[in-house]
């Protein structure tokens, strides 16, 4: 008996499946070996030469301004607030 073209196209499909499952696995194991190495190595994602993702969440940052009059905060990041260049201005 012979193998009839669809019964190929069957193990190809079976085939891709098998190989899509253990590409999870493989992935999977790669990823627990890399954080672990990263871990021990006090590594970031940067360290690595990757960039951050736009609008990626950033670590809150500490306030290192404070308004005394409001009680309003700022970190130092991104723009800056009026109320300190008001303080500024006056200083």
């Amino acid at each position: 008996m012979t193998t009839s073209y669809q019964d190929y196209l069957n193990q190809i499909d079976e085939l891709k499946k098998k190989a899509e499952e253990s590409r999870k696995l493989e992935i999977a194991g790669a990823i627990v070996e890399i954080k672990k190495l990263m871990a021990k190595f006090d590594l970031q994602a940067e360290d690595l030469g990757f960039k951050r993702r736009k609008g990626a969440a950033r670590a809150k940052a500490e306030a290192k301004f404070r308004d005394p009059a409001t009680g309003k905060t700022w970190s130092g990041r991104g723009r800056k607030p009026g109320w300190l260049g008001r303080a500024e201005k006056i200083a």
